[in-house]
């Protein structure tokens, strides 16, 4: 009749095998720093830099401990995903990337490995991946932790090269790849009130705004909730909410907007939502019957990025 097979082996290795494999992930995931550019003032741009935003600079304001030896500009993305380059000329500049294709645990000490990097480094040179150590300097405190970013929204990736710099055949085949698929996008600037970063994207069919917010996540959905149950999660006619992600330790709502509108168009609704949301987050009683059932609704359509 054959032997049973109860007892085999089963795929994937033994228990003991299973075990160990998992303890590995958990331990990593422990590791992983859930809040990295917390206590920035940038903190949200930064998130929206690194996960979504497909291209924009800011040059740095770098912290006076650091023995700047030339201008610092963070990017999105830089050629190749690279963690950081020099780019030659007259007076070199440093970038680093905000989306990269090797990550470490801590974002924000990566970028501050790059942020030193490019200080010794000679133009023309670039780094493929940042080697930040545990212990070591992250980005508060290279930069100064109090300024804003400077943003620069692009377009296009022609500020890869350098103005008056005639690209070879194959850069200049790359940009323009990299030009057909890129989404125009836009940051609301809402005024020196507005709380976190929301920014604008045409996705084609539609149009999004992703509005990254300081807020703990918890309160922040709270307060969702509350605006969802009242009828007032939304940013006027034209806009629906579509859901939220978690990312770096902070909660991102998404809404559906029309596409016909210009982002500009969007700024007076995004201010009333903000005051809205703002209000909503101050309240401290415990949610009512129907707003618990949309806190759950809005829990169940939320994802986690990383």
């Amino acid at each position: 009749m054959g032997k049973s097979k109860r007892n085999s082996p089963k795929p994937g290795g033994n228990r003991a095998q299973r075990l160990a494999e998992r303890k590995a992930a958990l331990e990593q995931a422990t590791q992983s720093v859930t809040r990295p550019f917390e206590g920035l003032a940038a903190e949200c741009d930064l998130v929206a830099l690194r996960e979504f935003v497909p291209s924009a600079t800011a040059t740095l304001k770098l912290a006076p401990e650091v023995a700047a030896e030339r201008p610092v500009v963070l990017a999105t993305v830089l050629p190749g995903a690279v963690a950081a380059l020099v780019r030659a000329g007259d007076e070199p500049s440093g970038y680093v990337g905000a989306q990269v294709q090797y990550q470490g645990d801590d974002p924000a000490a990566d970028i501050a490995a790059a942020i030193l990097w490019t200080q010794s480094a000679e133009a023309g040179d670039s780094l493929q991946a940042a080697q930040s150590v545990a212990g070591g300097p992250r980005l508060a405190d290279v930069i100064d932790p109090g300024a804003d970013l400077e943003l620069t929204v692009h377009q296009d990736f022609d500020w890869w090269v350098p103005e008056g710099v005639q690209p070879d055949p194959q850069v200049a085949a790359t940009i323009e790849q990299a030009k057909q698929a890129i989404m125009p996008s836009a940051r609301l600037d809402l005024g020196a009130d507005a709380i976190g970063a929301p920014w604008w994207v045409d996705a084609g069919e539609k149009a999004h705004v992703r509005w990254v917010r300081p807020e703990n996540e918890d309160d922040l959905m709270l307060a969702l909730a509350r605006l969802h149950a009242s009828g007032g999660l939304h940013m006027g006619e034209g806009s629906r909410f579509a859901g939220s992600f978690r990312t770096h330790g902070l909660l991102v709502p998404v809404f559906d907007l029309d596409p016909e509108r210009h982002a500009n168009e969007w700024i007076g609704a995004a201010k009333e939502f903000g005051a809205r949301l703002a209000a909503a987050v101050a309240v401290d009683a415990p949610l009512s019957a129907e707003e618990r059932r949309s806190r759950d609704g809005l829990r169940s359509r939320q994802v986690t990025l990383r």
